[in-house]
């Protein structure tokens, strides 16, 4: 596909690695020279230097002939018209604009305005975090179809029952249907088979329906009751979407801000949520304002360094759960080396929406991609896909069928029943099928058969 992409930013950046790995033209467009120089350097791609939203740049970009443009600069107002731009220039082209402004973030807006996607990193980062709360003994919450099925992740303590087990005896060890698809083993990833043994310290990846997942927590002994106080560092936009959420279940707020203005707005804005003016790197303004006595801390500064440094201190107050916002990927293996392993990135949650269009669009007459998740530090990818009459494996035994190394075929869903996958299973017409994998650019269910 022809992508343009304006704002080569941190998520502009993320976007581009990516999608020209994934093979598709693109063209970066950015207002600042030396950043567009970079980046053709770094990646194979095009560079424009100038205004993402003038005419003739756009007409240089190739908007005209182009499959999609993305806008995702830090201004919520230029990248709506950089995207009405290229619908004046090519009516047929798909936009997607990085939306922050809850104003502007409505299904009305984006169909008055002709948007074919709006995408909120800060919305999406706060409900990461929201669901990893709800369920604090993981490390990670990936929700498919709707919530019906959720990817988990969690870590084997040097006392869970699974150490030392064989995949092949989980079932009758467990008493419960789920499906172990990806194991992180040090910097290995690993799709296990059934004579895989568990050891500790292994980043286990499950798929199970809400329920089995929670039952399958309690029976390993990691389930851990939901925090009752949560303290937010950093009073960002993902702290006031996220204070939001938690208020609607019963769980008191308090956000440290050292900004006064910043910490007046959200304290107008959030009712409930207890706001402090005071500098959250300062270990005696947390302990002061009681660290020790909540169930979970989220630090959610801009600076990474900051966060990383906060959040070992946390750690070393053995706060129950620390949930860290970090954008540079660099810094993930030394958070999770010190413990911190709960690590979201907002960018990176948000390319993983866009990819996710992408491959579904480049696809559209296919068993097309419904749901991404990039997973074990973005070195393996869970996809939903919807089958259609088009899979060549239709009606088959999943026996029968020559299935891609480093693939597992995790989970069917028919008719809103979760399906946990056997060698007699077949796949019909309709079933939406999760699989997990370490190839690379998966974009159709047939690309799972050799």
């Amino acid at each position: 596909m022809n992508i343009i992409i304006i704002g080569a930013g941190k998520m502009g950046l993320t976007l581009v690695r990516q999608l020209s790995k994934e093979g598709h033209n693109i063209v970066v467009v950015d207002n600042n020279k030396k950043v567009v120089e970079k980046t053709v350097n770094d990646f194979d791609v095009m560079g424009i230097y100038g205004n993402g939203a003038d005419h003739e740049i756009q007409t240089e970009a190739k908007t005209q002939s182009a499959d999609l443009l993305i806008a995702c600069t830090s201004t919520d107002e230029f990248n709506i018209l950089c995207c009405m731009v290229a619908k004046k220039l090519n009516a047929e082209i798909d936009t997607i604009a990085r939306v922050r402004n809850p104003e502007y973030f409505t299904l009305f807006m984006s169909k008055e305005l002709g948007l074919n996607m709006m995408v909120n990193p800060d919305y999406e980062a706060a409900m990461e975090i929201f669901r990893i709360l709800r369920s604090p003994g993981t490390i990670k919450i990936e929700p498919f179809s709707g919530g019906k099925v959720d990817l988990v992740e969690f870590k084997l303590a040097w006392d869970n029952p699974l150490i030392d087990t064989a995949i092949s005896d989980l079932t009758s060890k467990l008493q419960i249907k789920t499906l172990i698809c990806a194991v992180q083993r040090d910097e290995e990833v690993i799709i296990p088979k059934g004579d895989f043994i568990f050891r500790e310290n292994d980043k286990i990846h499950i798929i199970a329906s809400p329920k089995d997942a929670h039952i399958l927590m309690k029976k390993l002994g990691i389930f851990k009751s939901v925090a009752k106080k949560v303290m937010i560092i950093g009073g960002s936009r993902i702290a006031f979407y996220l204070a939001k959420q938690l208020d609607k279940i019963g769980i008191a707020v308090k956000i440290v801000e050292k900004n006064e203005q910043k910490a007046m707005e959200l304290s107008e804005s959030l009712d409930q949520a207890e706001i402090i003016i005071g500098d959250g790197s300062d270990r005696q303004v947390l302990q002061e304002e009681g660290l020790m006595n909540v169930g979970a801390v989220i630090i959610l500064t801009g600076s990474d360094e900051e966060n990383i440094m906060i959040s070992l201190f946390a750690g070393s107050q053995k706060v129950n759960k620390v949930i860290t916002k970090i954008n540079r990927l660099s810094y993930y293996s030394m958070l999770e080396a010190s413990g911190i392993e709960s690590i979201i990135s907002p960018h990176l949650l948000t390319a993983n929406q866009i990819i996710r269009y992408v491959r579904g669009k480049q696809n559209s007459m296919g068993s097309s991609v419904l749901n991404l998740y990039r997973i074990v530090n973005d070195q393996a990818e869970a996809l939903e896909f919807l089958a259609t009459k088009t899979f060549a494996g239709l009606s088959k035994p999943l026996k029968a069928l020559s299935i891609k190394p480093n693939l597992i075929i995790a989970c069917i869903l028919r008719d809103n029943n979760v399906i946990t996958p056997h060698g007699d299973q077949t796949i019909e017409a309709g079933d939406k099928v999760i699989v997990v994998t370490t190839n690379e650019f998966l974009d159709d269910l047939n690309d799972i058969l050799n």
